[in-house]
């Protein structure tokens, strides 16, 4: 039973990141984003299951929006690192969640100055949509965490 109820809540978690996504498609997207759903990068804090339940979520969201095969690959592979970068430094929730910050900030933003005719500087892509993912991971990823880690009863097995 344990185990088919970490498989559904990753389903849960993945869904909710690929609808979050899609419903606030036009500010999802670009160089400048702020993709609501990496609020939820802060779960791998709580649940190991998440990880893979974002990674899932955002393969899904890439493969409807965004950019093609580069942005399901490399997008995908932002969101699995920065997950695990959570759950690895989840002792320390300010830290934690600059894991995702980092890893889309430098893939996200290279990946868009590779693949985006015109694009600005390497450097400015990075700043862009770390900026955009700071903002969302810190004002509303962390106040998430807080908000359900005492809330073990929401997903005691």
């Amino acid at each position: 039973m344990k185990r088919t109820r970490q498989l559904v809540y990753g389903a849960v978690i993945g869904a909710l990141y690929a609808v979050l996504t899609l419903a606030f498609a036009p500010i999802s997207y670009g160089p400048v984003q702020f993709r609501i759903a990496e609020a939820l990068t802060a779960l791998p804090m709580l649940l190991p299951y998440a990880v893979p339940g974002l990674t899932v979520g955002c393969i899904v969201a890439n493969m409807v929006g965004g950019y093609g095969i580069y942005d399901i690959v490399i997008g995908s592979l932002a969101t699995l690192l920065g997950a695990l970068g959570t759950r690895a430094l989840r002792k320390k929730p300010v830290l934690a969640m600059l894991s995702p910050v980092i890893s889309n900030a430098v893939l996200i933003g290279s990946m868009l100055y590779y693949i985006v005719p015109d694009s600005p500087a390497l450097l400015l892509n990075m700043l862009t949509v770390g900026a955009g993912e700071l903002v969302i991971c810190l004002g509303l990823g962390l106040p998430l965490y807080y908000l359900l880690r005492n809330k073990s009863e929401l997903w005691r097995d």
